[in-house]
């Protein structure tokens, strides 16, 4: 249940590579027995390789399951059995992570129930309120999901991406990198993120647009490089992440960078809800509108839609959205054929999303509803922080207080008066912290995202 399947790792890479790179990696999966119907394991670094192997499959009729290789071996063969692989292949890199979760699987597990013709990939969430799950997500779907990025993005025969962050996951691979290959653009893909390599390969390559999340947002403008760096060739960068601090923002628009925002999830595509670049400096903060063939619902507590300017659930239904998760087909977040998103949004009278937070992490104090985002995104703009997050903890008189956990950098001074003279002024009194604890780290997904639930049993322990 395991093997190596490199390929050429091309620098500059067209509708062409793609189509001989399809060639070889499906006479690979002919030459292993693979057939229609199984599900195809895949742990690798960015690459050639896994654009080949993704055709491949869809021409073999094959599931292909990217895998997180940041995750260990038990939780990868946890993901492995559940998903019911036939094959789990690497490229060279992940041997001994592969040899490790293959001996913990019993041998020649079982076709998983649930393959549907016209299924292509299963791609796991990352966990960060419970159990990774499958979203499956058929030849159309994807299909739609590049249309819309491509109408969303202006992305076109003239574009160059350079792809840098994971394509185990929706956002790396499905953003960016493969509808511009559909639009008969070229693509660059690093290995893995490295901020340096970004910026010389922007200064470079001449790239006309690179997705990239807060997190490396962060660590580019950060780098010593930042500054002399010439990033004119980048008509824009978007973004994909739910709440993005505007101070990350604001310092690409400093350098003449447009930062479009694409909003979504695992389950969605992801492009649900998009700014495109053209109207990213003058509305700073929104997520956008609908993508083409996306629908959005704001919902309240009692399942009735909200007025423009009031706050609910975002629910999304759309060509792009999942067939439904794997093994679970009467899941309570996907009913009817809308997703349920777990995010709060708010509609301005333009039709214009914003996001203010994550429905699980709103901290109800006193009988206010507070959205730690705005309160993260304040707290974003000092110096020294190498991460953070707002919780709500339990209390016997308000219901809720909130709580600021905070990662210093190494070296860095920043002390909690510092951080409250930050937030005077700047925010009503109840939304202000009753706690700033400094701690060694914060816990963390595979993917970075912060697991607030275990966070706040950490703060409520100590």
């Amino acid at each position: 249940m395991s093997g190596p399947a490199a390929g050429p790792e091309l620098g500059d890479i067209g509708a062409e590579e793609v189509e001989r790179e399809t060639e070889r990696q499906l006479q690979r999966l002919r030459e292993m027995d693979a057939r229609p119907g199984e599900s195809i394991g895949w742990l690798a670094l960015n690459g050639l390789t896994t654009l080949g192997l993704l055709r491949a499959c869809e021409q073999l009729g094959a599931r292909f399951v990217p895998l997180n290789w940041r995750l260990g071996a038990g939780e990868l063969a946890a993901i492995a059995e559940h998903a019911g692989l036939q094959h789990l292949l690497h490229d060279g890199h992940f041997a001994g992570l592969t040899r490790d979760t293959v001996a913990r699987l019993p041998g020649g597990l079982p076709l998983a129930p649930g393959h549907l013709p016209g299924d292509l990939m299963l791609v796991y969430t990352s966990g960060t309120s419970g159990t990774p799950k499958g979203a499956i997500h058929t030849v159309e779907a994807m299909s739609a999901n590049a249309r819309a990025a491509i109408v969303s993005q202006g992305l076109g025969p003239h574009s160059r991406t350079l792809g840098v962050l994971p394509m185990f996951h929706v956002g790396g691979l499905c953003i960016q990198v493969l509808p511009t290959l559909a639009a008969g653009g070229r693509v660059r893909l690093h290995p893995r993120f490295d901020a340096g390599a970004w910026l010389r390969d922007v200064q470079a390559w001449r790239p006309t647009t690179s997705l990239l999340v807060p997190a490396t947002m962060r660590a580019v403008i950060e780098h010593p490089d930042w500054s002399h760096t010439d990033l004119s060739s980048l008509a824009f960068v978007s973004t994909g992440s739910s709440v993005v601090p505007p101070v990350l923002i604001e310092a690409f628009h400093a350098r003449g960078v447009p930062v479009a925002q694409v909003y979504g999830s695992t389950e969605t595509g992801p492009v649900s809800i998009v700014l495109p670049p053209a109207e990213a400096q003058a509305h700073l903060g929104k997520v956008g509108h609908p993508a083409p063939g996306v629908r959005i619902r704001l919902v309240g507590t009692e399942g009735a839609e909200v007025t423009d300017g009031q706050v609910g659930e975002i629910v999304v239904a759309g060509d792009n959205v999942m067939r439904g998760y794997h093994r679970e087909p009467e899941h309570p977040s996907f009913r009817g054929g809308w997703f349920r998103s777990g995010d709060l949004g708010r509609r301005d009278a333009q039709g214009r999303y914003e996001v203010v937070g994550r429905l699980k992490d709103m901290i109800i104090s006193g009988g206010e509803n507070i959205y730690p985002a705005e309160i993260e995104n304040l707290v974003a703009a000092l110096p020294g922080l190498q991460e953070f997050a707002v919780v709500g903890l339990p209390d016997a008189q308000w219901g809720e207080v909130v709580v600021l956990a905070v990662v210093r950098e190494a070296g860095s001074t920043l002390d909690e008066a510092q951080v409250r003279q930050a937030l005077e002024g700047r925010l009503a009194r109840y939304k202000h912290p009753k706690r700033v604890v400094f701690l060694a780290s914060l816990p963390k997904t595979a993917l970075g995202k912060i697991r607030k639930p275990e966070l706040v049993a950490h703060l409520q322990r100590g």
